[in-house]
């Protein structure tokens, strides 16, 4: 059996992927002829046929699928190693920029952060604050080493870090109701109410609305510190992180509304970074760093027994 080259299994993964020569040239920036003939070189030396052309689409045989699984193993493994490859050709980086988002409770993020940046005063840390989908486009933008915020953990893009989860609880201040609103409540009780939002960050990816309930009269703000004050001044009611209103629910200052028809919801805070670009030598460390403070903000933000 004669040997085939790198060349040859990017080809035939590229077709097997999208379904076609054509879409995988394009996709490798190589012609359709250089691909169709890397594939058909590929079936001579194996003594195999691994597509079956019959069709409107290109399909993977039997015996294609079995041989692409092995090959995309040792594509994975040779793209892991370029990575690698990268990262140790790295000096120190000068700079790191991270995003915190929305959700993150901002004094043990930013306390995590400068215990460790303490250790390198080489490197500047660039910070920047977003909200919404704003994390997730400045990571995929390459504007961020990595974000505090959530993700979409399908994306085979990223890795992430799990630091703790945040209930989210639809809060009213005391009087904020109209007398006589009937329990439970209802989005269409609540409809004429002017509801607090936060207002999204992306700059060019599709807004993402969140607990907003349509044509209701909005309040709309950059961040969750006035977003609450609005709410405690009875200016509106909104969905809050419950470790920001905590004091409040116990004393009285707020009032949860959650019931069946308002739920809330639970998000997962997280760090995450990509895994398809090279970190230097920093980055790895202050990866490494938040792995191991993760329990400890996760114990720090596990809500009080008393809280309501």
């Amino acid at each position: 059996m004669a040997e085939f080259t790198l060349h040859d299994l990017q080809c035939f993964d590229a077709v097997v992927r999208t379904g076609g020569f054509q879409p995988a040239a394009a996709m490798l920036h190589r012609s359709h002829p250089a691909v169709f003939a890397a594939v058909a070189k590929l079936e001579r030396q194996l003594d195999l046929i691994l597509l079956d052309r019959s069709g409107y689409r290109v399909r993977p045989t039997e015996a294609g699928l079995s041989f692409h699984r092995r090959a995309r193993q040792l594509l994975r493994e040779l793209e892991d190693l370029r990575i690698h490859a990268a990262q140790l050709s790295m000096g120190e980086e000068s700079d790191i920029h991270v995003v915190i988002g929305d959700l993150c409770p901002r004094p043990q993020a930013l306390g995590m952060l400068g215990r460790f940046f303490a250790q390198y005063p080489g490197t500047r840390l660039h910070l920047h604050f977003e909200a919404v989908g704003g994390p997730w486009e400045r990571l995929f933008d390459d504007e961020a080493d990595l974000i505090l915020h959530w993700i979409d953990k399908g994306d085979p893009r990223v890795e992430w870090v799990d630091l703790c989860k945040v209930p989210f609880i639809p809060v009213v201040a005391p009087g904020f109701l109209p007398e006589g609103t009937r329990q439970p409540i209802t989005p269409d009780r609540m409809h004429a109410l002017t509801q607090c939002v936060m207002r999204d960050t992306a700059r060019h990816s599709p807004q993402r609305d969140y607990f907003m309930i349509e044509g209701a009269p909005q309040c709309m703000v950059a961040d969750q510190g006035m977003k609450k004050e609005i709410i405690l001044q009875g200016l509106g009611w909104g969905h809050m992180p419950r470790f920001l209103i905590e004091e409040e629910l116990r004393d009285g200052r707020l009032q949860s509304i959650a019931g069946r028809h308002l739920p809330g919801r639970i998000d997962e805070l997280v760090v995450a970074r990509r895994c398809d670009r090279p970190h230097g030598p920093i980055a790895n460390r202050l990866w490494d760093h938040i792995q191991q403070e993760a329990p400890a903000l996760r114990r720090a933000l596990e809500p009080r027994k008393t809280a309501r």
